[in-house]
């Protein structure tokens, strides 16, 4: 008989205070696709303060840290008009680099459609990034057929879950 040990996650809310922290914790998570793509005017990873206060005070946003064990190994922010019309967003959500690979991203959508609703989501992501891809595929998301060329090196496709 094999015993996986299953790691188990939480999203615990941001708070004002923690504002610092997920730029800090996003501009690491995202250097290494920025330094393979260099899109200065999408990367998360060149993102300032004021970006990140900017969405924290709108209504519709909630920023999640995702934790393991009392661990931050990540972050999803959530919006949600909280309305049947408005489809929900997944932008951004990331894995710190030292926990990918573990399934947190997955289990972490699972939680925040859980919260918010199974039904009515978006969220888009980098064409070239296979495993990107992969993931919100398995989790019931499909391509809009909607791209939008950033660079001549990467491209976002956009998804949606119904």
């Amino acid at each position: 008989m094999v015993v996986r040990n299953e790691m188990k996650i939480n999203l615990v809310a941001a708070g004002f205070e923690d504002l610092n922290t997920i730029l800090q914790m996003q501009i690491k998570a995202f250097a290494g696709l920025y330094a393979i793509y260099q899109d200065t005017k999408t990367s998360p990873a060149t993102e300032k303060y004021e970006d990140i206060l900017f969405r924290f005070n709108q209504p519709e946003t909630i920023y999640y840290f995702i934790t393991t064990n009392n661990m931050k190994v990540g972050v999803i922010r959530i919006v949600d008009f909280k309305d049947c019309i408005t489809r929900k967003r997944i932008s951004p959500i990331f894995i710190m680099p030292e926990y990918r690979n573990k399934g947190y991203a997955q289990k972490a959508i699972k939680e925040a459609e859980r919260i918010h609703g199974q039904q009515n989501w978006k969220l888009d992501t980098i064409l070239q990034e296979k495993r990107n891809c992969h993931i919100y595929e398995k989790l019931g998301y499909h391509q809009t057929g909607k791209t939008e060329q950033v660079n001549n090196k990467m491209t976002l496709v956009f998804y949606e879950k119904d």
